[in-house]
Parts: structure tokens; C-alpha cells; sequence
């Protein structure tokens, strides 16, 4: 993540020490700690929801395509795109089926 070797963190570890003390060091240090947690999360949160929406967006195209094409003749990849559609529309479909 960061490019910070051992002396550094030596160098910052006694800052902290020599600034902080003794008695308030493990509680900022907890709380730095907490914050870097929730920067992760928030990163891979944001990770997350990036590569869902090109998922999203690569099936959108690859409809159109397969649209376009009058859903004859697809190629493997297309057919498998329509074929994952059909099954998410499928199973949002269900529950209403049921009733």
C-alpha cells in the first residue's frame, strides 16, 4: 500500500513514543489502526461496486449485440451473456409466480 520500510517506521515509532508517552500510545495506535480498517473497507467497498457495474455494462452490450443479431447465430460468449440474463430474470421473476 504504502512504500515504507523498516527504518521508517522505526523513525515514526519513536516520534510517537517520545510525543504520545507510554499511556497514550496503545489507544492511538488502536485508533489508527481502526481508521486504516474502515479506509480498507471503504476501498474495497468501492472495488466492488466498480467491477459489478462493468459486469453490468459488458452484459448490457453484449444484449445488444445478441439484439441486433436477432438472437440467432451467437457466439459462445453472447449466448452465455443471454443465457445469464434469462436465469436473473428468471429468478427475479419467482417469487411473484408463487403467489
Amino acid at each position: 500500500m504504502f512504500d515504507i520500510g523498516f527504518w521508517e517506521i522505526l523513525v515514526i515509532s519513536v516520534l510517537a513514543l517520545l510525543i504520545l508517552g507510554p499511556e497514550r500510545l496503545p489507544g492511538a495506535i488502536r485508533s489508527t489502526m481502526k481508521t486504516v480498517r474502515g479506509v480498507r473497507n471503504v476501498a474495497s467497498g468501492f472495488k466492488q461496486e466498480v467491477e459489478h457495474q462493468l459486469r453490468v455494462h459488458e452484459l448490457h452490450e453484449n444484449l445488444k449485440k445478441a439484439e441486433q443479431q436477432g438472437l440467432n447465430n451467437l457466439s459462445p460468449e453472447l449466448e452465455k451473456s443471454v443465457d445469464e440474463l434469462k436465469k436473473a430474470a428468471e429468478s427475479v421473476q419467482e417469487p411473484y409466480k408463487k403467489q
